[in-house]
């Protein structure tokens, strides 16, 4: 059976596709591309001539059923973003979950997406976190802020060049100003940049240098309470440890 693979791309430096992903490309029946002039550009640079088709925000409620019924009628699909994991902030979980209720295999191949190397470099602890995307623009932003304002994972937020400054402004309100924040630009590109510092510090040096390029925010998660046990040292185990 004809199944759909997930496909990632480079997020930046294209020689971050894996040797799995150009297989993939190379061998289905035709590749679903968020813009197909950005994908086009991409297989033009790996060699690899394809049958495009447009999947996008637009027109994905649209086309879905069509997709699934052309993979169950035995042709293998590949789904591509213009960077990084389908479904993660770009188009794919509709078409994932139609195909899922169809019966359709898919498979998800791993590879590049920029909040796991924003989240390990920024230095936070990486173990728990918790990842929300672009934030409401408008409607409901600050409400979805409040709600994470006691969170002590860390979080990860992706957050337009146009809008960064505004969001480390409504970030210091709410989570504090000298709350921790490492803010990360054009990954894995030639002017990638990591700015660390507290909220106050990490805006000023913002407002004062103008945000380019795509920008992945980690901030640091509220302080851990500790109680009065964990604050206690345990002298008797201490004595033993001696003895």
């Amino acid at each position: 059976m004809a199944k759909l693979y997930i496909v990632p791309t480079p997020i930046g430096n294209l020689d971050d596709i894996t040797l799995r992903a150009v297989n993939v490309l190379r061998t289905v029946d035709f590749v679903l591309a968020e813009d197909t002039r950005t994908t086009s550009f991409l297989l033009k640079h790996l060699g690899i001539e394809q049958k495009l088709r447009s999947h996008h925000k637009f027109n994905e409620h649209a086309t879905v059923r069509l997709v699934a019924e052309t993979i169950a009628a035995g042709h293998d699909a590949a789904l591509v973003s213009d960077a990084g994991t389908p479904g993660i902030s770009d188009p794919g979980f509709l078409l994932v979950r139609t195909c899922v209720e169809a019966g359709i295999e898919v498979e998800t191949l791993p590879g590049a997406t920029a909040l796991i190397p924003a989240l390990v470099q920024s230095g936070f602890p990486c173990d728990r976190f918790c990842f929300e995307g672009f934030l409401p623009q408008k409607k409901g932003r600050n409400k979805h802020l409040q709600a994470l304002a006691d969170e002590e994972r860390t979080m990860i937020f992706y957050e337009s060049p146009y809008r960064v400054v505004k969001c480390l402004e409504q970030f210091a309100e709410v989570f504090g100003p000298d709350r921790e924040v490492s803010v990360s630009r054009e990954l894995t590109k030639k002017f990638e940049q990591t700015v660390r510092g507290t909220l106050s510090e990490v805006l000023e040096h913002f407002r004062t240098q103008e945000p380019k390029g795509e920008f992945v925010l980690v901030v640091r998660g509220k302080p851990r309470r500790h109680t009065s046990q964990e604050e206690v040292p345990n002298t008797c185990n201490e004595i033993d440890d001696e003895a």
